[in-house]
């Protein structure tokens, strides 16, 4: 008897051994190799086998209010929120661009140990120094490769729970002990090529030749595109030959250095040079991995996407006119390799930069609106049949510029205020709020006292702020009829001392805020003008008018610029200068919490109670800084870099009905509106915000819900 209970016993502990070899053995083969390419689709090996996955998701930068991304300063429980707002949005994929600090990997390692079912991947950047490559124009140059090649290896090892990185300035460091490397599938190598770098390789290396490495190999390759393949091989080795792993490749491209030709470009930069994917060929290992082009593109820019006809004459699948689908479908049928949409979206902005022939603008977008577009180009790129999309981006980033705003603010106080004017800062789905006053016609959000009070048609001023605005309030009788004029004077010593119908300040006035039943708009004195100032009369892009004079009692509207005169080769027309008129107001309810929140709204007149909320923007007023009191200073005597600080703002306020002034707060004498009161604010260092997620977030987990 007990001869087979013995037999018995070691036929289960057979079985069982036998069985935790083979589970040991899919787990190791999961781990080894967790995605790859393969017959035209990209799949992730999970326990029940290689599956097909539709890549749909977000791009995640290190930044947050008060912080360069440099820092690293987004905490562990704060990534922890995130990606739980993430995967229920139904995303599956998130790309970051550079190595995160160990919180991100401490915080996606428990994320998906908790949602095995249905974690979270990461596509992981290796990032390049720009600053590197502008200078040196080099990609072989000595220092580039060196600092390129340790962050490479830093990213790998700390991918696989094996880092131990020590600090250095701008650069994410500490001890990362998670192995998440099951769930990275597949590396991003570089940043947006800057076409002279590229160039510049490319001549100082005419003679290199193809490349043939252990994993990859080039055909016809230029020497840049020889720099890529080794690089690639680089990481490849490093990662295998360590960790005995292997994934996916890619490098980041754009549509700058795309491999199409573009007839309507005449910048001289869009269309000069071309990084091509297809000269790089997989060898050995990596022939069963496989790898896959990887861009950025958006619908907007360059230049070319909006005027090529082959693009604007497109027809999509619902049968609409769409040059975004056009380009798309050109380049899915140029290239051998599946294509990542690394990023792509539109702006949940106040600030325009650039316009689409179908208004998928760069800008000027309401949240619900940023959401339909941004859902509609996932749409194309699905449509196109492409590997998926990864919408830029997750957060709000205040510390980004814009080309058409960064000449008017201070580049190192950026992350510390929220600049509304600049569309770069709000592409994400997540919002850092301020919102202290939600401008919706209701005073109960009001603390401060008021600067004016009166007994007349108008009946108190107050001003308020936060990290975004300027807020006014003006309480006036319900039976006002007529419009209402604001007089702000922001730089002492300058601005008009005429205004209308025949009424003086007593101080100069740089900003008109004019409120009626029509268009309302804020407008500027032409001394204080600086887009005037910078595209008529220093770049001389525009008729400037006459040299700016102070108090010459002009007023201009406040534009921001969109496109320099522009020239298309293709049919020899010039297009003019174009702008935006950024100084007018948008009337609606800014309060996110409202069912009809829209967040362009500019201010809420509650005409029946006698009450208007207004909110401007820092930089529409002159601001470069407003948490130390910067503003733009006398352009016109020292130059569009003038700064100055402030103590305040003085305010005065008048009532106009029938082209008649009816009242003023202070009360007018003669004629003379005296702008006693002055606006002070303390300064701040760490700025106060609120996480939301905005409307467009809700449109995108209905999409993606359909994929």
């Amino acid at each position: 008897m007990k001869k087979y209970l013995v037999i018995l016993l070691l036929v289960v502990i057979g079985v069982t051994v036998a069985y935790s070899l083979s589970f040991n053995k899919e787990k190791e083969e999961h781990e080894m190799q967790p995605a790859r390419v393969s017959d035209d689709r990209f799949e992730i090996n999970t326990p029940e086998g290689w599956e097909e996955i539709t890549i749909k998701g977000v791009n995640m930068g290190m930044a947050k209010p008060g912080y360069f991304p440099g820092e690293a300063a987004i905490e562990e429980e704060e990534y922890a929120r995130w990606f739980e707002q993430i995967g229920e949005m139904g995303a599956n994929t998130i790309r970051v661009y550079t190595l995160h600090p160990p919180a991100f990997y401490n915080a996606l390692h428990r994320y998906n140990k908790k949602n095995e079912n249905r974690p979270l991947y990461i596509m992981h950047g290796l990032w390049a120094d720009e600053k590197k490559m502008h200078e040196g124009k080099d990609a072989y140059k000595t220092e580039l490769n060196e600092e390129f090649d340790q962050d490479i290896k830093n990213v790998v090892d700390a991918v696989h729970g094996n880092g131990e990185i020590e600090e250095e300035p701008g650069k994410a460091s500490g001890n990362y002990r998670k192995d998440i490397s099951p769930y990275v599938i597949g590396w991003v190598m570089g940043v947006e090529w800057y076409p002279p770098f590229v160039i510049g390789t490319n001549e100082k290396h005419q003679d290199i030749g193809d490349y043939d490495g252990e994993f990859y190999s080039t055909d016809g390759a230029s020497p840049f595109e020889h720099w890529l393949a080794k690089k690639m091989d680089f990481i490849t080795s490093y990662e295998n030959g360590n960790y005995g792993t292997a994934r996916p490749m890619s490098f980041t491209n754009w549509v700058t250095t795309d491999i199409l030709d573009h007839p309507s470009d005449s910048s001289d930069m869009e269309d000069k040079v071309s990084v091509d994917p297809n000269v790089i060929y997989t060898k050995g290992l990596m022939e069963n991995v496989g790898q896959y082009a990887s861009y950025h593109i958006y619908p907007y820019y360059p230049d070319f996407l909006n005027y090529d006809e082959k693009y604007v004459n497109f027809k999509d699948h619902r049968g609409e006119y769409n040059n975004y689908a056009g380009y798309l479908d050109e380049m899915k049928e140029r290239h051998r390799l599946l294509i990542l949409v690394a990023e792509f979206g539109v702006p949940a902005s106040r600030g325009l930069t650039h316009r689409n022939p179908f208004g998928l603008n760069q800008g000027f977008h309401s949240e619900k609106e940023q959401g339909e577009i941004v859902a509609r180009l996932f749409e194309d790129i699905m449509h196109a049949d492409m590997m998926g999309g990864l919408i830029f981006t997750w957060q709000d980033e205040w510390f980004k510029r814009t080309w058409n705003t960064m000449d008017y603010d201070d580049p190192d106080r950026r992350p510390f205020w929220s600049n509304a004017q600049t569309n770069e800062q709000q592409f994400g789905l997540l919002s850092f709020d301020t919102h202290k006053i939600k401008v919706d016609g209701k005073p109960s959000d009001w603390s401060n006292d008021s600067l004016y009070k009166g007994d007349g048609q108008l009946q108190s001023l107050a001003m308020d702020h936060d990290e975004r605005y300027l807020y006014l309030k003006i309480e006036h009788a319900p039976e006002m009829k007529g419009q209402i004029e604001v007089a702000l004077d922001v730089v002492p010593g300058q601005g008009n001392t005429d205004l209308n119908q025949g009424l003086k300040a007593d101080s100069g006035v740089d900003f008109l805020v004019k409120l009626n039943e029509g268009t309302s708009r804020v407008v500027v004195d032409d001394y204080y003008d600086f887009f005037n100032f910078q595209y008529g009369h220093t770049l001389n892009m525009i008729e400037g008018g006459e040299k700016p004079s102070v108090d010459s009692g002009v007023f201009n509207t406040i534009k921001l610029a969109l496109n320099k005169e522009y020239h298309l080769p293709d049919r020899g027309e010039t297009l003019p200068f174009e702008s935006h008129e950024t100084g007018k107001l948008r009337e609606g309810n800014g309060n996110p919490e409202a069912e009809a929140y829209d967040a362009l709204a500019d201010y809420n007149w509650n005409r029946s109670d006698g009450i208007v909320e207004v909110r401007l923007p820092w930089q529409l007023i002159g601001a470069r800084d407003p948490s130390q009191h910067k503003f733009i200073g006398n352009i016109v005597e020292e130059g569009l870099d003038a700064s100055q600080t402030i103590k305040g703002i003085k305010v005065g306020v008048v009532a106009i009905e029938d082209d008649r002034i009816i009242d003023g707060l202070p009360r007018l004498q003669e004629k003379m509106l005296s702008l006693q009161a002055m606006y002070k604010w303390k300064a701040w260092d760490m700025p106060d915000s609120k996480e939301r997620l905005k409307s467009s977030y809700y449109i995108l987990k209905e999409t993606f819900d359909e994929y």
